[in-house]
């Protein structure tokens, strides 16, 4: 194994905040979009869609837009992170593996991840790059930023459908993490557990499968 990649958002940050600051603007209680957030996953629908079933006549390029200029457009920041994040990227760098981020983000979002230092050799981010997980043409764009064989890369994600099933079809190794409520909804289910070459509760785990690989 030459290179580990990493999904971003409930992999190597939290959601928490992200939803929290839609349901203020929506003026509603976070855990009234709590609902719909869950209800969507488990349906495997489009995480937007949540803000649909409280607004149905939303017009999200036009909300995207006001929040941007109203200084709520995604930023990522130290505290979005989740604890294990540092320390385990930190540990594969230790073993001369590469190590790089790539996930469904906006190009704001991409530059505040890497404006945060991160111990790894690249970050990247969907609207940079024009394709977007699961298209099969993203994780080839991984294994260039990998600079491996797809053969050699190890793909970390907590969503089945986004990041362990295109990832392992584009001959990536996959890595289901069990976290956040898409890594916990499906982490038993028949189809995960077949398509996910490990199945991991936390990041320090990966040191252990990259030094036993």
């Amino acid at each position: 194994m030459k290179c580990v990649a990493f999904d971003i958002g409930e992999t190597l940050t939290c959601d928490d905040r992200y939803w929290a600051s839609w349901a203020d603007w929506l003026d509603v209680p976070h855990h009234t979009l709590s609902a719909p957030v869950g209800a969507v996953v488990a349906q495997g629908r489009d995480n937007a869609d949540a803000l649909r079933l409280l607004r149905p006549d939303i017009d999200l390029t036009v909300e995207y837009a006001a929040r941007e200029r109203a200084g709520l457009g995604e930023l990522l920041t130290e505290n979005d992170l989740y604890p294990d994040v540092r320390p385990a990227l930190a540990a594969l760098c230790d073993l001369g593996v590469r190590v790089v981020v790539a996930g469904n983000q906006t190009r704001r979002a991409g530059e505040s991840l890497r404006s945060l230092g991160l111990p790894a050799d690249a970050v990247a981010v969907s609207e940079e790059w024009g394709t977007a997980k699961p298209d099969v043409e993203f994780f080839h764009r991984v294994t260039d930023l990998a600079r491996a064989e797809p053969e050699e890369t190890l793909y970390v994600g907590d969503h089945p459908a986004n990041d362990v099933f295109p990832a392992r079809e584009a001959g990536l190794l996959t890595a289901h993490l069990r976290r956040g409520p898409w890594g916990r909804l499906w982490a038993d289910t028949r189809e995960v557990l077949a398509a996910a070459d490990w199945s991991v509760s936390g990041l320090g785990q990966l040191a252990s499968v990259v030094a036993g690989k």
